[in-house]
């Protein structure tokens, strides 16, 4: 009995494994400290096998790709000037099989899949969080928060906003119904329960602008492709303006306070200011991928119990930029950053201009999710995380070929039509 390789590699008709996969893909991302080396051989199990399927429409062209892979390859060019080039080698040749891993499912997923993937794997993870997870004393602001069975309130915080976005997604953007509407429902009370209880700032924040985002943009869609971008400049402008007279006018220490939080942002701007002052004696090129949180340097060392981190690890400036710059220096940041504006602006522009395209519509609030949050979290530079496997699948969907559809959108006061993503895959050899 022969099984057709479609079920396993062609977008749409591999519905079914494509959702195991996402699933356990993020409970790997979650867990792995957990579970060790077993959980990560599984994660490369479900998605390098699928290159021996079919490697020519699975691999695509890769030409296309060359840039996604230009920050993973500068972080394992830094061995050759790493102060600890053992730990820099083995954490680029992750970063870069993981980037590898991301963009196989990219090429073999399409957005629904992926979204309903992320619908069951964060309600899994939020469930095995709520068995086995436990509350924590924070000693720098005195409370005490739901971390789930994570070590770290904002990685719980991280992953209920997640099945937030993708179950709010899954029913305004794709219009699921049936038993993926209740599972919608269902990840997404579990997820506000875990953020409430996760008392994450950050996260509620973030997912309140980017659920408000999608919200908005929703309404646009009514409007032709050219007025589109008209409203969205002056919207985008207007939308400066006000951000930059509120932090005049005192309304971050205002919306801080809501949260309990003084404008030191619980002692990151102190971190911040640490981070800056390592990265400017290696300002171009830093002291290697991964080679500064090391057990027995002084500078971290000191950072460890200035922050009360007895176990030493799993500690970062809370800021991709200056966490890269400290790490890769300018260059490093340049290319990073350059990838995550190319994956917020792609999609900005493919939203804009196509009659319909769900897939932008729905990437670009993952997108917006992760810029935002890179001011505060390094979600994006680690590997097996699943901010960085989200970062290079939404910025790979740019590689991709695209056609808009024939059908134009309804005008206002009609029924949006709920319709799959629009998406073109490339034949094969392209």
């Amino acid at each position: 009995m022969r099984i057709a390789k479609s079920i396993f590699v062609r977008p749409g008709s591999n519905a079914t494994y494509g959702t195991v996969a996402i699933t356990l893909s993020l409970f790997v991302f979650a867990y792995s400290s957990r579970f060790g080396q077993p959980s990560i051989l599984l994660y490369y199990a479900l998605w390098f096998p699928l290159v021996m399927m079919d490697y020519r429409n699975v691999l695509g062209s890769y030409h296309r790709q060359l840039w996604l892979f230009a920050f993973g390859f500068f972080t394992f060019l830094s061995i050759f000037w790493s102060v600890v080039p053992p730990t820099t080698a083995r954490a680029s040749i992750q970063y870069m099989t993981h980037i590898f891993c991301a963009l196989v499912a990219m090429r073999t997923l399409d957005i629904r899949t992926l979204t309903r993937g992320a619908i069951a794997g964060t309600g899994i993870v939020l469930i095995y969080s709520m068995l086995f997870g436990y509350y924590a004393y924070d000693p720098i602001d005195g409370t005490y928060s739901f971390v789930g069975a994570f070590d770290s309130k904002n990685q719980l915080g991280f992953y209920a906003s997640l099945g937030i976005y993708f179950a709010f997604a899954a029913v305004f953007v794709l219009g699921e119904r049936r038993i993926w509407m209740i599972g919608a429902g269902i990840a997404g009370l579990l997820s506000a329960y875990c953020l409430h209880a996760s008392a994450s700032a950050t996260s509620v924040l973030t997912t309140m602008l980017v659920v408000l985002l999608c919200m908005s943009l929703r309404i646009i869609l009514y409007l032709s492709p050219k007025q589109r971008k008209r409203l969205f400049v002056t919207v985008a402008v207007a939308g400066v303006i006000l951000a930059v007279a509120g932090v005049y006018l005192g309304a971050v220490d205002l919306i801080l306070g809501v949260f309990g939080k003084d404008s030191t942002l619980t002692g990151r701007t102190y971190l911040w200011q640490q981070g800056i002052a390592t990265a400017q004696q290696n300002l171009f090129f830093g002291v290697g991928y991964q080679a500064y949180w090391v057990q027995g340097f002084s500078e971290p060392e000191r950072l460890w119990e200035e922050f009360f981190i007895a176990s030493r690890a799993g500690f970062h400036f809370h800021n991709t930029y200056i966490e890269t710059m400290v790490e890769t220096g300018l260059i490093g940041v340049f290319l990073l950053a350059s990838i995550l504006l190319t994956a917020v602006i792609g999609h900005i522009s493919r939203f804009l201009s196509d009659v319909r395209n769900d897939e932008s519509y729905l990437l670009l609030g993952v997108a917006t999710l992760l810029l935002i949050r890179s001011f505060v979290e390094i979600d994006i530079l680690n590997p097996y995380h699943v901010g960085s496997f989200l970062f290079y699948f939404t910025a790979g969907k740019l590689s991709m070929r695209t056609r808009m559809p024939a059908k134009a959108p309804p005008h206002m006061g009609e029924q949006m039509p709920f319709a799959p993503p629009v998406n073109w895959e490339p034949r094969t050899g392209q």
